[in-house]
């Protein structure tokens, strides 16, 4: 007698799933495509507006930004001294290109994250509905979301973009809903009673009393973000998770090793910054 599942029960949505995405690319393609190629714009117009920066001045912007969330020279002094360290590895260059990669991310999570973390905090409706949407997209395995974004935007940085937004964007999300689940409805009560509009109460008192717990979800999808690299690098969006990559692919343990302690220089950094910003917050 076999042991296996029984056939009767079994059941499969792949196609579905693929009549869904072919759907889509016949549908809306074109403006997929143009969608596409805005992004790619603002991705390569930011690449080339870091080259153009000596490279001693981006130090020198890095420090300053350093010191003035944490107003620390040591730490300043520390935070530069490892980007210099990328550079000294014959790495700069794919640094710029997964800073860029990165910013755009995080920047597409913000606006994205934000938004639908104070929805989820004014409709227990839509938090119901939500969460679980949260919970897959955090626990879906990276390669499984790249196949449809690679239908629909092809090769390049731009499906590189959105995988890791669709990665990154959960932590957002939840914290600012947290932040803001967690202030007193007192205060919130007391504004409307002196006249305050909604948009008043959310801009000059939920927001800033939420922005330690923002600042906390932004440095994680920040985190996220860089974790992406190696995977982005994977469908041509280049930087430093392409040496990665090739050292895997060629079996070149140094080439992995320094480019894979660049991108823990680069995450270092972002994340001493974003977490004295938050510290400063609170």
């Amino acid at each position: 007698m076999s042991s296996g599942f029984p056939q009767t029960l079994q059941f499969s949505f792949a196609d579905s799933i693929n009549r869904l995405v072919d759907w889509l690319v016949l549908n809306y393609g074109d403006h997929l495509r143009s969608l596409s190629d805005q992004l790619l714009q603002l991705l390569v117009g930011l690449e080339n507006l870091l080259r153009l920066l000596p490279w001693w001045l981006l130090l020198l912007l890095v420090g300053l930004l350093a010191w003035h969330a944490s107003r620390s020279l040591l730490r300043s002094a520390v935070l530069v001294a490892l980007l210099a360290l990328i550079g000294m590895l014959g790495l700069w260059d794919k640094l710029l290109q997964t800073l860029a990669l990165v910013l755009v991310s995080t920047g597409l999570c913000v606006l994205v994250g934000v938004p639908l973390g104070i929805l989820l905090a004014a409709r227990p409706l839509a938090r119901r509905l939500l969460l679980p949407v949260l919970d897959v997209m955090q626990t879906l395995p990276a390669f499984v979301y790249l196949i449809p974004v690679l239908m629909l935007f092809g090769l390049g940085k731009v499906p590189a973009v959105f995988a890791t937004l669709i990665y990154a964007l959960p932590p957002l999300v939840r914290l600012t809903e947290l932040g803001l689940s967690q202030i007193d409805p007192s205060l919130l009560q007391a504004a409307h009673g002196l006249g305050a509009s909604r948009w008043q109460r959310l801009r000059r008192i939920a927001l800033p009393l939420a922005l330690p717990s923002i600042m906390a979800g932004l440095n994680q999808s920040v985190m996220m973000a860089l974790s992406m690299v190696v995977v982005a690098s994977m469908i041509g969006a280049r930087g430093l998770g392409e040496d990665v990559l090739a050292g895997i692919q060629t079996l070149n343990v140094g080439q992995g090793m320094e480019a894979g302690l660049a991108i823990v220089a680069l995450a270092m950094v972002i994340d001493r910054i974003s977490q004295a910003y938050g510290r400063s917050s609170r």
